[in-house]
């Protein structure tokens, strides 16, 4: 399976940066095609020009700034997060790309004020996050990226499709223990997807 690996954290020697390693390799061991998308080693580009919002809705024209991008989102047939949740939100970087890369006539058709999703050529998702929250405190802000993971994203990929949601909270009071088991849960869920 072609497996789209989004990863978004400035610092390479981050748990970040090793969660998204350990993500990789278990991918890579478990005979996927992976399609590792660095962000920050990308120098991908967040902002929305004035341009690019002009043009939004003006398919195909509107891919062509991040057309790489979109080529590669069309490609793959699943999708592997891996971000902090800063702020309770992804860092402005991967949510540059959603709203840089998720385009209509990419992600979604809109026709007559109708929305229709087409991602379904993507058949799992998979997300591996970091808090400094901890769950109560994510629960009572609302959570928003992992809505943004089980229900907005669950509606654009395939009907039915499994959702993984996996997330290390309370970042802030961690152990090398909680660590340690935390990457010995994504290696596995990796090796499994």
């Amino acid at each position: 399976m072609r497996v789209l690996v989004l990863f978004s954290h400035p610092v390479e020697t981050s748990y970040g940066a090793a969660l998204h390693k350990q993500v990789v390799e278990s991918l890579t061991k478990a005979g996927h095609e992976v399609d590792d998308c660095d962000l920050y080693a990308e120098n991908f580009q967040p902002v929305l020009t004035r341009e690019e919002r002009i043009r939004y809705h003006d398919y195909p024209e509107n891919t062509g700034p991040v057309a790489g991008y979109v080529e590669r989102l069309q490609k793959a047939e699943a999708l592997v997060i891996v971000s902090p949740v800063w702020n309770f939100g992804f860092p402005a970087m991967l949510k540059g790309y959603f709203d840089r890369v998720w385009l209509p006539g990419v992600t979604f058709a809109l026709q007559d004020g109708k929305l229709t999703p087409t991602l379904r050529h993507i058949t799992k998702l998979a997300s591996v996050l970091t808090y400094g929250a901890t769950p109560m405190r994510a629960f009572l802000a609302g959570n928003p990226p992992k809505k943004i993971i089980t229900r907005t994203m669950r509606a654009q990929i395939k009907i039915g499709a499994p959702i993984k949601f996996m997330a290390h909270y309370d970042m802030n009071n961690c152990t090398p223990e909680t660590r340690a088991n935390f990457l010995r849960k994504v290696k596995g869920e990796m090796e499994a997807f």
